[in-house]
C-alpha cells in the first residue's frame, strides 16, 4: 500500500464556498477512483498556528498499489479537481510513501 499525503495553501482570494466545494470534490474521488483503500479530507483545525504556514486543506489518500498512486494523477476525475484549482492555489506540498508496518 502507498499512502498519499498533500497540503494545500490557497490564496487569500479564495472563498469559503469555494474551499467547501473543494471538499467536497476531494471526498467525492474515494468512490471515482480505483485502486483508493481509503481517502480521509479535511481542514486545517491545528492550534499550532506558528507551524501552519497557510495550508489550510489536507487530503490523504491510501492507495491498493503503487500502480494505483501512478494511475491516480492522469485520472479524469483526479484531473478535473485539479482545474478547479487553477487560480487559487499558492502552494501544494506532496508526500508519497509506501506503508511500512
Amino acid at each position: 500500500m502507498y499512502e498519499h499525503l498533500v497540503s494545500f495553501q490557497f490564496k487569500d482570494s479564495i472563498t469559503p464556498e469555494q474551499e467547501k466545494q473543494l471538499l467536497e470534490a476531494l471526498l467525492a474521488l474515494r468512490e471515482q477512483v480505483p485502486g483508493i483503500v481509503e481517502l480521509t479530507a479535511g481542514m486545517n483545525v491545528t492550534e499550532e498556528t506558528e507551524n501552519i504556514h497557510g495550508y489550510t486543506l489536507g487530503l490523504r489518500v491510501t492507495f491498493d498499489s503503487r500502480e494505483s498512486l501512478q494511475q491516480y494523477g492522469p485520472h479524469p476525475k483526479h484531473q478535473q479537481f485539479v482545474s478547479m484549482l487553477d487560480g487559487i492555489v499558492e502552494k501544494v506540498v506532496v508526500i508519497d510513501y509506501p506503508v511500512q508496518r
